[in-house]
């Protein structure tokens, strides 16, 4: 756990464990404590685990206006230069899936495999670009709480809020924290994205491609697409989660990882540390 102090902002990150790179980019509107299950679990499994906090949540600078997803790639990028991390598995969900798209349409050399979680690679549609418009006016003019409270049994499934209650209040903690300001940057800079659908098939790289198999948000169809797209991806779909398996049903996500992580091709040399 730390923070790093930038030219521009401070970002708040988790590094944890020792061994190959697992960088974890969280979704809108959470924190990197989204990842805690995979945190603790892949670090005591001998990897080294990075998870930031995305400029504007958790414990990272707050800047309003618009947060295009270049600039979240440019900032772990930064974050990791600074770690002395050049190559590693890059893994998102949600927006952090599109962040992980574009960090690869930037920067392919540094990425060793791709996990792509309960998310989808086309552009925003005209009608799509002005909701999120309209809700990054309504997140910065009444705050996170009412939003929080109405999309929490689509983030994760109503049986899994019943059942397990503990899951429900850190997502619902994390969600109505997030300062609304960043959550309305982000939204405004994820309606302007690219399409990423054609650059799919450039990613050369194995891909994991993760879902819930109800979640409504970026529906097992969507995962599809982008198991399609890939020349070398796995598709796994989690049964009983909605948009947040990795929280919902951590075992299950946690075992399909860790069986992609543990398939991969050796390194053929540990990569160049850069000086921090």
């Amino acid at each position: 756990m730390g923070t790093a102090v930038f030219e521009e902002i401070t970002i708040g990150y988790e590094d944890r464990g020792t061994g190959e790179a697992l960088v974890l980019v969280h979704g809108h509107p959470f924190n990197r404590s989204m990842w805690r299950p995979q945190i603790e679990h892949f670090a005591r499994a001998g990897r080294r685990v990075i998870a930031p906090d995305l400029r504007g949540y958790g414990e990272s600078s707050v800047v309003p206006g618009t947060t295009p997803l270049a600039t979240f790639v440019r900032d772990t990028v930064a974050l990791l230069d600074r770690l002395g991390i050049e190559r590693f598995v890059l893994g998102g969900l949600s927006m952090g899936g599109q962040i992980v798209m574009e960090f690869h349409r930037l920067f392919p050399d540094r990425i060793r495999a791709v996990v792509l979680a309960d998310t989808f690679a086309a552009a925003e549609t005209a009608e799509g670009r002005a909701a999120r418009h309209a809700m990054a006016d309504r997140l910065v003019r009444e705050g996170m709480d009412g939003y929080a409270h109405e999309v929490l049994t689509k983030m994760i499934a109503p049986h899994t809020a019943a059942r397990r209650p503990e899951v429900a209040r850190h997502v619902l903690g994390m969600m109505t924290s997030t300062p609304p300001e960043g959550a309305a940057a982000a939204l405004r800079g994820r309606a302007e994205r690219p399409d990423y659908t054609d650059l799919l098939a450039d990613i050369a790289v194995p891909v994991l491609v993760v879902v819930g198999a109800d979640d409504e948000y970026t529906p097992v169809s969507d995962a599809r697409v982008l198991h399609e797209g890939v020349p070398a991806g796995t598709l796994a779909v989690i049964e009983g989660a909605a948009h947040l398996p990795n929280l919902e049903r951590e075992q299950e996500f946690n075992a399909v990882l860790a069986e992609f992580l543990d398939g991969l091709p050796a390194a053929s040399a540990p990569a160049a540390q850069r000086a921090s």
